[in-house]
């Protein structure tokens, strides 16, 4: 791959339509895929070995790398190209497996204990980047999106859910559906780096599954595989927000910021002794009411920044600042040469009083790196194939899925760990990210 100096660290837009031998190599390699084969081999046992697990796998990881529709559309490319046989340890043809071999490896990959196996290979990935790039996980974002299945015959393991019906509405400001969704399989909880758009961790639940309880386990593992307190703000919608999931972050000391649409004004409490009426709404907005004219105007307060050992916000007169023009100047400012300041504790209410107020520029700058999620849905779903229907059962669904996330850490493994070249005329250089990444092999 010929990535310019100038690119992102993780420069998806590079990444090869049709990966070349090399790059294949390269992925195959940096997946750290060790005691998933090994627990693979023991289910085999004794029996016959006309197909090695490690082919098997391969096969599985080359129809998702190289964007195949089906596993028998790989099978009939290893057929023909020699070289690709040869990366993943098949020498002959008539070596190549059959499609009812891949279906058993698909399903055998479904098992809590691969299942859990392979977890650990994304988390080994995962910690390997955000060890050499100082900047992954500092700034991410979560979602959730529905993936398509069909249910299989027979019942479903302990522990897996069959596919199931889904459905989720898209409303206006008055509450009104606009849109509908519908869906049958699985739903995928991502959280992801914003940054780069790299998954940190991921979860797959039923159509049921609720945002706000899967959130928590992601973030988590995320926390565990980022150097200590590199996580600093989190993005999420409003199917994740909650009092006690505000709470859980405020523990961890991690900036949430989620959307508010109605509006409600309640009194600011404590501050009956001010010269003026002081209201909050639902998206934590603190207000003050000119009431020097006939009816009481509403104006926005100016924030004036965050006290974190005293754990407030602190917002002062929006005319001091020359926000609005007011009418009430004279009696909240009397004296005063910072204007009318007022204090809100956080404790309040963490929902609607987080470290990141909404009515600020850098909430609405912050809160548009959601969109980094929908373009990872999109590569897992569209790219690699996690989204076609054509897989048949839970164990078969979560046993691909997980290859598919494994694809994805592999790739930005890669992207992040290739050359760059200055210039048409300049040399292929390192720069500190991937000597690290090299390194660590």
């Amino acid at each position: 791959m010929d990535i310019p100096q100038t690119a992102p660290l993780i420069a998806w837009s590079y990444l090869e339509d049709c990966p070349s031998l090399q790059t294949v190599r390269e992925l195959l390699v940096s997946i750290p895929d060790r005691d998933l084969l090994s627990r693979l081999r023991s289910f085999r046992g004794r029996g016959r070995n006309d197909y090695p697990v490690e082919s098997l796998w391969g096969v599985l990881l080359l129809t998702i790398a190289l964007r195949h529709t089906s596993v028998e559309s790989c099978l009939g490319e290893l057929r023909r190209n020699a070289g690709l046989r040869l990366l993943i340890g098949i020498v002959e043809e008539d070596s190549v497996p059959k499609a009812w071999n891949m279906s058993r490896l698909i399903k055998t990959l479904g098992r809590s204990d691969c299942l859990e196996l392979m977890q650990e290979a994304f988390g080994q990935m995962a910690r390997r980047l955000g060890n050499a790039a100082p900047s992954l996980g500092v700034d991410t974002a979560g979602d959730s999106t529905g993936l398509s299945a069909r249910r299989d015959s027979g019942m479903a393991p302990d522990g897996l859910p069959q596919p199931d019906g889904g459905r989720k509405e898209y409303t206006d400001d008055s509450g009104n559906v606009t849109k509908v969704v519908e869906w049958f399989g699985y739903k995928l909880h991502l959280l992801v780096d914003v940054c780069h758009e790299v998954a940190l961790a991921y979860r797959i639940t039923s159509t049921k599954g609720d945002d706000a309880e899967t959130l928590p386990c992601l973030l988590e593992e995320a926390k565990e595989r980022l150097p200590k307190g590199r996580m600093k703000t989190l993005a999420y919608d409003r199917a994740a927000d909650g009092e006690p999931f505000h709470k859980a972050l405020d523990k961890e000391k991690i900036r949430m910021r989620s959307l508010w649409k109605d509006n409600f004004d309640r009194p600011l409490p404590k501050t009956s002794a001010q010269p003026v009426r002081l209201t909050y709404d639902e998206a934590g907005t603190v207000y003050c009411w000119d009431d020097s004219g006939e009816k009481p105007v509403r104006r926005r307060m100016a924030y004036a920044g965050r006290e974190a050992k005293r754990r407030t916000l602190k917002y002062r007169c929006p005319a001091m600042t020359g926000e609005w023009m007011c009418g009430c100047e004279r009696k909240c400012n009397a004296g005063k040469t910072y204007g009318l300041t007022v204090r809100v504790k956080q404790d309040i209410a963490l929902r609607r009083f987080p470290p990141i107020p909404r009515a600020t520029l850098k909430f609405q700058r912050l809160y548009k790196g959601r969109t980094a999620v929908e373009r990872v849905n999109g590569r897992i779903k569209i790219f690699w194939g996690a989204d076609d229907g054509n897989i048949r059962g839970a164990e078969r669904f979560h046993g691909y899925v997980g290859a598919v996330m494994l694809v994805h850490m592999a790739f930005a493994t890669i992207l992040a760990g290739a050359s760059r070249t200055p210039g048409t005329l300049g040399k292929m250089g390192l720069g500190p990210v991937q000597e690290a990444l090299r390194k660590g092999r």
